[in-house]
């Protein structure tokens, strides 16, 4: 019996792990004890099965080793970056800001403050990254007013739901610099990757609002006109101003780029959206700065500023250069519109569009400053999280400024913010603590090899692990969160995925995706719990039309979140069946010419080599050999 025991200690820890945690046992705990445990019990047994066990009590001594190597991770540094930063900023009144200005925007639209929710949701998810400040921001603000107005509770709560899970998968994610870590594979590579599909994500979820919205209109209706604001003197809305400033802007930021020797791909999306961004600004800033006599300043101001782009230019100075021509095309913007409207009475810069620049461009231009100095190499994860964290802290020192509002930003704030970055820290690192200490002993007994071959055995090759694994996480993420699925199941599957050829980053993403749903399931979801939190339980009087507004019941925000649990399992389809949206990433990597490599070393005279001095030839595409 013994020897048995012995010979299937792996399956057996395993059963151990997962009764521990089904007995509600902390994660972290259930995790180290376990490794503990059956490391006492291995020991004993080893002399029964050598070939199985590999653990001795020496061996105990690398404990101390693993835990350092965790809390000594530079990579996993960058989640407290990345949570200081969201937190700074949705604590500042930025979510507040956003969700009104695009509420405003897409107001009358039928459905409209749906698709400003799933727009700003994608904005907090690249700035937060944390999936409950997301949902509670957005269930605080928004969901009031879509019940005022008359949407349908299942709608309402669904998408704002579904909305805060997309801090899950759009760039900078912690989930994905987790995911990065546990599968060895570069964070940098993790979000380019994922940038696409979660901007596909977003643009689905916004489908399903449109589909419901032309079949059942009264679940999704446009604001009333007198609720909309920001008009101009005549009383339009100025949306097509705003449209022509998206554009001018969008042009100039891939004029400037393709002067560059940045390649096709997210880095020059990425790095066209950051130039276009500063452009809208300036735009704004200067129309609204230069007041009266805006065509004589600008006109002066854009002759100095092409001049002195090209002596720049000239002299070789080409990101000097580059700068310039970004403000001389936010000059050269203010000049036409004072000139339009000195000629014509029209507009070309309205209330709308200065309102939608100054409040979304500050943490776009954060988002995707830091984004592009990831992707284009230029930053680590962690040094970019760094820049992100502290660009935070800026941004809300000037929100106070600009609006005279102490509660923007003060020390207070920033207290709340690092206490709440403390705890979410700690508690990945206790789980990864856990993890380390389990999977010290799992290996020792040949764990890895067990699930490997399990894995690899099954029939249908790559495909039908693919729908093996799928199915095991969907079902899995009903019991567990995000981050004990990432430390006890992810280092389990990622050997195997390797074995059998697939890309890691696409597997990684792939997961990603499907983890989504660990948010999302009725009834254990915890985006659906974090709703119920600040969704009004009891009957209530609305504050601005004064009527009795009915309560949101649990099962309503249940039967809201199931529409779009099926539209991430589409998500993960779409990533399985059109794998290029995620391994594009690869195309934007530096290139290594091995010939190139190997004339240079043999250019090399080292003394004592056969050869004359020349090196051995080298295979890039071959692991070394020992000999």
């Amino acid at each position: 019996m013994a020897e048995l025991i012995a010979q299937n200690l792996a399956p057996i820890m395993f059963a151990a792990l997962v009764i521990f945690l089904l007995l509600g046992y902390p994660v972290a705990f259930s995790l180290a004890a376990n490794g503990l445990l059956f490391f006492f019990i291995a020991v004993e047994l080893a002399p029964l099965a050598p070939q199985t066990i590999t653990l001795s009590w020496p061996l105990l001594q690398a404990l101390p080793d693993r835990v350092y190597g965790t809390m000594s991770n530079e990579v996993l540094l960058a989640i407290p970056f990345f949570t200081f930063m969201g937190l700074i900023l949705e604590r500042s009144g930025m979510a507040e800001d956003l969700l009104d200005t695009i509420g405003q925007l897409f107001g009358p639209v039928r459905g409209g403050l749906a698709y400003a929710v799933i727009f700003v949701g994608a904005l907090l998810a690249a700035t937060t990254g944390v999936v409950a400040a997301s949902v509670i921001s957005m269930g605080l603000i928004s969901l009031p007013i879509m019940l005022r107005y008359g949407y349908d509770r299942r709608l309402a709560s669904g998408v704002i739901a579904a909305s805060g899970t997309l801090a899950q998968i759009i760039p900078p994610s912690l989930v994905l610099i987790v995911m990065a870590d546990q599968l060895g594979r570069s964070v940098g590579d993790m979000y380019e990757g994922a940038f696409l599909p979660g901007l596909i994500l977003s643009g689905l979820y916004a489908s399903y609002v449109l589909l419901i919205s032309v079949i059942n209109p009264k679940a999704a209706p446009g604001l009333p006109l007198e609720a909309i604001g920001f008009r101009e003197p005549n009383g339009g809305r100025g949306v097509w101003q705003l449209g022509i400033l998206v554009l001018f802007s969008g042009l100039v930021g891939y004029y400037v780029l393709s002067q560059t020797n940045t390649k096709a791909g997210a880095d020059f999306v990425i790095l066209t959206i950051c130039i276009a961004t500063v452009v809208a600004l300036i735009c704004a800033f200067m129309n609204r700065m230069l007041g009266a006599k805006r065509v004589v300043i600008s006109a002066v101001l854009t002759a100095v500023l092409l001049g002195l782009y090209v002596y720049l230019h000239q002299h070789g100075d080409g990101a000097r250069a580059l700068a310039m021509e970004m403000v001389a095309a936010g000059a050269i913007y203010a000049l036409v519109v004072g000139i339009v409207e000195r000629f014509t009475g029209f507009r070309l810069m309205s209330r709308m569009a200065e309102q939608v620049t100054f409040v979304m461009v500050p943490p776009l231009l954060l988002i995707f400053l830091v984004l592009g100095t990831i992707f284009i190499g230029l930053a680590t994860p962690t040094e970019g999280g760094a820049m992100g964290a502290l660009g935070s802290l800026i941004l809300a020192a000037i929100k106070r400024r600009l609006d005279n509002n102490p509660n923007r930003f003060n020390l207070t704030l920033v207290r709340q913010a690092t206490e709440a970055t403390a705890k979410l820290s700690a508690f990945v690192l206790f789980i990864l603590i856990g993890a380390r200490v389990f999977s010290l002993t799992f290996y020792g007994v040949n764990g890895h090899i067990w699930v490997e071959h399990l894995l690899t055995s099954l029939p249908g090759g790559q495909a039908g692990f693919l729908v093996f694994v799928n199915i095991l996480v969907f079902l899995l993420a009903f019991f567990l969160d995000f981050f004990e699925l990432a430390f006890i199941i992810i280092p389990l599957l990622g050997p195997a995925a390797e074995k059998l050829g697939i890309d890691l980053i696409w597997f990684g993403v792939m997961l990603g995706v499907n983890m989504q749903t660990s948010f999302m399931h009725p009834p254990f979801g915890f985006s659906l719990f974090f709703l119920r939190s600040v969704a009004p339980k009891v009957p209530y009087i609305d504050r601005v039309t004064g009527k009795k507004m009915e309560p949101i019941t649990t099962g309503q925000i249940y039967w809201g979140a199931i529409p779009f649990v099926v539209i991430q399992l589409i998500m993960v389809a779409i990533v399985v069946i059109f794998p290029q949206i995620v391994m594009h990433y690869k195309g934007t990597g530096a290139k290594v010419d091995p010939a190139a490599v190997q004339k240079k070393l043999d250019e090399l005279l080292v003394p004592g080599l056969p050869g004359g001095g020349s090196l051995p030839d080298l295979n890039f595409n071959e692991p070394p050999k020992i000999q």
